[in-house]
């Protein structure tokens, strides 16, 4: 999964950005639940579900 397509799915499902350091992305839900997004051009599969999981999407 290429990062921005995980960065969209996280954005549509109401999350905002609220840091861009180094290698990661950090969003955060209104329900103030925080993800942390690798900035890589490819995701893996695994990490890309587990990242969905983490932000109860999954």
């Amino acid at each position: 999964m290429k990062h921005r397509d995980l960065v969209k799915i996280l954005k549509d499902s109401g999350f905002q950005k609220i840091r861009d350091n180094g290698d990661h992305e950090i969003d955060k839900a209104k329900n103030k639940r925080l993800v942390q997004a690798p900035r890589p051009k490819e995701i893996s599969e695994n990490t890309a579900r587990q990242i969905l999981k983490d932000a109860g999407l999954k």
